[in-house]
């Protein structure tokens, strides 16, 4: 969502600066600043911003507790209002969440976690991290009133998803080959557009809302994995084949999530109620963004190290 979201302020006028690694590629206007260093270390994050102030910031990768401490020790005073890009996982890791989750749904017990060796260790892990984020940002705006507004996303697609979510089962379905499907129920699919998050983005802070507050972000409209399946073999113009396995075989032929990324329970469901009434967020439908994205991918190649998870798929049901 970075690109997208650095053009749509400058669109609109806006004077953009960047900080990051600087590792990949960015094909960015020349008019942007581009400042470079790790997030993760304070010191550069330091060098890089001192004595700046900025109207607004919008965090999209911080990860963990350390990383928001350090940005609001760095822009307390100095920024007019800071977005941070959260996720509905902050729920998955809560006991006995309800479905879809709400805002006021945060609060409660944490539920047990997977053993450490598990294969979703590391997604109980990015929830609990997320957690110390918001609750620093909570703190921070509650002692002091720093600016913060946290936006909980869902599932995020879009044509240059690096991830090839979608890509993947587009490609399955045009080879012919059959979808590897849990046996299991998997959650309701209701993701977001990037394009969705990024005009909420731009909305929130020309208008300077929603601060000292969490807000959800997802699509109104909640698909099943199998519905989802058929609506984009349908657009394909093909018929959907599947090989329904348990998932732990799954998990133990190494294939899984990557098979079917739709079918996650770690897959948030999140009620957009609140932004859709405070924010101005329109929560939309697979229909307005699905097909031209399912037309798009389906004529890109296969995202590196795509090819090697199909591969594995091919020799398990083979």
């Amino acid at each position: 969502m970075g690109p997208r979201l650095v053009r749509s302020l400058l669109g609109r006028g806006h004077a953009v600066t960047t900080f990051h690694r600087g590792t990949t590629p960015g094909e960015l206007p020349a008019e942007v600043e581009r400042l470079h260093g790790d997030r993760t270390d304070p010191a550069e994050l330091r060098n890089a911003l001192a004595g700046r102030s900025f109207d607004a910031c919008v965090d999209t990768i911080a990860l963990r507790g350390a990383d928001t401490a350090s940005a609001v020790d760095l822009l307390y005073g100095r920024v007019g209002h800071y977005v941070h890009f959260s996720t509905g996982q902050v729920y998955l890791v809560r006991r006995d969440c309800p479905s879809p989750a709400r805002e006021e749904d945060y609060e409660g017990p944490l539920a047990t976690p997977p053993a450490p060796d598990a294969w979703d260790a590391g997604q109980w892990e990015y929830g609990i991290e997320k957690r110390e984020c918001e609750d620093l940002l909570e703190e921070a705006w509650s002692a002091g009133g720093f600016p913060a507004t946290r936006l909980r996303l869902t599932m995020v697609h879009g044509e240059d998803d690096p991830r090839g979510r979608i890509q993947g089962y587009v490609l399955r379905l045009l080879d012919g080959g059959p979808l590897l499907v849990p046996v299991e129920p998997s959650p309701p699919i209701r993701p977001i557009h990037a394009d969705a998050v990024v005009e909420t983005v731009v909305r929130v802070v020309e208008e300077g809302s929603g601060k000292g507050a969490a807000y959800n972000l997802a699509q109104g409209e909640a698909w099943t994995h199998e519905e989802w399946i058929d609506r984009v073999a349908g657009m394909l113009g093909v018929e959907a084949v599947r090989e329904r396995r348990p998932r732990e075989g799954l998990l133990q032929a190494g294939v899984f999530p990557a098979c079917a990324p739709l079918a996650n329970p770690w897959m948030s469901v999140l009620d957009p109620g609140r932004a859709a009434r405070e924010l101005g967020f329109r929560p939309g439908a697979f229909e307005e963004w699905l097909p031209a994205v399912v037309e798009r991918v389906a004529q890109e190649p296969w995202p590196a190290g795509g090819e090697s998870v199909r591969a594995r798929e091919i020799a398990l049901v083979g």
